[in-house]
């Protein structure tokens, strides 16, 4: 072995220690979350609303965490390595002023973002912000309203929100266009309501009697949906939310309540702060067992014990499948199914693998859109972004499924082969002129549109390159995702988001990935960004982590586990081509 596969191997070593050291006893890989501005303020509201007496301890703490991670300009950004944005700086300047911390520096970086604190213009920057999408504008006026923000007429700027369709069948929420994504729809009950409580609109009102009758049926809802954890997806923000509408709905008994109060404590931080979620234990998992290309047995049973078996309350997803975590709010997923699945396979001639495999698989086809593309968590809602078919989650799906091809028994061969077809027509469909696909849940904060065109060309042609036949089915989009990422990558080797932005190790890993076992001119490239790899992680000793998770409604959140996890396979996977770093 020549010295600089001695150094690469070397590098490898320390980076493998560095990620099984995050594995606990029960073999998961549970992550950390970064601190969120967006979620510290929310829940500070939440718990003020609920008893600002007895929180008094919590709240403070909170609030003084929001002071010491202000960005200079005076903004918040979602993380404390994020940018300053409209949406956080709202929720955090409003959460101070509710505690009386008035902050001048946050009023001027509104002023000067909106051109005005009139709470005419603040609603409509909000509002223009997001568009037709309702998931995060109306809550974000209604936690604005609750603090006195938007003065004293708040709630009129706060839109109304249609919770009596919540009544409805469940397979109708695809047809009817609800204004929010399928994952909001506790915030999109009880936000609707108080804002009917707060302005319940003129008395002969046909549509206010026929919500206020609604809201009997529609209210148990909100528990029944309701984990026992008691956050809702296990997501502060959107727990915070519910929280804040009840008490203005003047619900402060609803059964939902105390639940959801208990998970906002048991959440928060010993530095006053809240992640944007609990954790992502599976997702971690998966990765980790793909990146280091093995699992302990006490990963492989806990990887199998988190694969659903019933109904689920919340979406309706039919069992078989896998959530993002293992915690109760965990709600089953394409992505983190595909992954199980991938993972799994390492493990495909043990009866339990194979059979788990067999129905994660019929729930992956099963969710495939009319488009072709698999989407997120349900079958048929494209209204809204974050439920609409995505590349990087279709061509994570088409992996599963090629690799777990000869499971497929008593006539699915023929199925299986449709759900690919199909998949691959729609990835040539919403591949770029460019070469590029666009991924829904990772993002760059500096690249245009706040896409990230490098993660998503990465990890569609990473997926569609390492399965034999499916790679050669789609060799012609492999051909131009590559020519794509040729041309992103950056003079130093390093790769952002999209061309001519700060590299990442998270993207330059991914990039990496997706080239190394391609042409001569790829080769070079991942040559050059394994040379850039070594460099900014000091030969595997230092793991920094970019903000280009994106959750929920476009929040930004970064994650200890991704440079270590792609860092670590993009090193394997140099090992195994024998890739010498430039």
């Amino acid at each position: 072995m020549s010295a600089d596969l001695q150094d690469v191997a070397a590098a490898l070593e320390r980076a493998q220690q560095a990620l099984l050291l995050q594995r606990n006893e029960q073999g998961a890989f549970r992550g950390h979350l970064s601190d969120s501005a967006l979620s510290t303020a929310t829940a500070l509201v939440a718990l003020h609303a609920v008893d600002h007496r007895a929180h008094a301890r919590r709240i403070e703490a909170a609030a003084s965490w929001l002071e010491a991670n202000q960005n200079h300009d005076g903004g918040w950004g979602d993380t404390t390595l994020s940018g300053s944005n409209l949406s956080t700086t709202l929720l955090v300047h409003s959460a101070l002023l509710l505690v009386g911390r008035r902050n001048s520096g946050s009023e001027a970086w509104v002023r000067q973002r909106v051109g005005s604190l009139e709470p005419e213009a603040v609603a409509l920057a909000v509002i223009g912000r997001y568009g037709r999408d309702r998931t995060f504008s109306v809550p974000i006026l209604m936690l604005c309203a609750h603090c006195g923000f938007l003065g004293p007429r708040g709630w009129d700027l706060v839109l109304a929100l249609p919770y009596e369709l919540a009544a409805l069948p469940r397979s109708w929420f695809g047809a009817i266009g609800l204004p929010v994504v399928s994952y909001a729809l506790p915030a999109l009950i009880a936000i609707g309501r108080a804002r009917q409580v707060q302005r319940p609109g003129p008395w002969w009102s046909p549509l206010r009697w026929i919500r206020h009758l609604c809201w009997e049926a529609v209210s148990p809802l909100l528990w029944r949906m309701q984990p026992s954890s008691g956050g809702y997806l296990e997501a502060t923000p959107l727990t915070s939310f519910v929280l804040i509408a009840l008490i203005n709905a003047q619900e402060g008994n609803h059964p939902a309540l105390l639940p959801a109060v208990r998970f906002l404590c048991a959440s928060q931080r010993d530095d006053g702060a809240w992640p944007i979620d609990s954790d992502l234990a599976t997702w971690g998992t998966t990765l980790a067992c793909k990146a280091l290309g093995q699992g302990s047995e006490e990963t492989w049973a806990w990887l199998l014990g988190q694969q659903s078996r019933s109904e689920h309350p919340f979406t309706g997803a039919a069992p078989g499948a896998w959530a993002w975590t293992d915690l109760p709010g965990g709600v089953p997923d394409a992505d983190d199914t595909s992954g199980a699945l991938i993972a799994l396979r390492q493990i495909a001639d043990r009866p339990k693998a194979a059979a788990a495999a067999t129905q994660g698989l019929r729930w992956l086809r099963d969710l495939q859109n009319r488009d072709g593309g698999i989407p997120t968590f349900c079958r048929g809602w494209g209204a809204l972004p974050f439920d609409r078919s995505t590349p990087e989650i279709t061509a994570h799906a088409l992996l599963a499924m090629s690799l777990w091809r000869d499971s497929l028994r008593g006539g699915q061969e023929s199925q299986g082969q449709r759900v690919v077809d199909r998949a691959l027509r729609y990835l040539q469909r919403t591949q770029a002129a460019d070469g590029s696909w666009l991924p829904l849940w990772f993002g760059n904060e500096a690249a245009q549109g706040e896409n990230n065109p490098v993660y998503g060309t990465a990890a569609v042609l990473q997926y569609l390159g390492a399965e034999g036949q499916l790679a050669q089915q789609a060799r012609d989009l492999m051909i131009k995702g590559r020519a794509y990422l040729l041309a992103a990558q950056g003079r130093d080797g390093g790769f952002g988001g999209e061309a001519g932005l700060r590299a990442s190790i998270e993207e330059t890993a991914m990039a990496l990935l997706a080239l190394v076992g391609g042409p001569a001119d790829c080769r070079e490239a991942a040559e050059r960004a394994l040379g850039w790899l070594l460099r900014q992680t000091q030969g595997g000793r230092q793991w920094a982590a970019a903000p280009i998770g994106l959750y929920f409604a476009r929040l930004w959140y970064f994650e200890r586990l991704y440079p270590m996890v792609w860092g670590v396979q993009a090193l394997r996977m140099s090992v195994l081509q024998r890739l010498v770093p430039r």
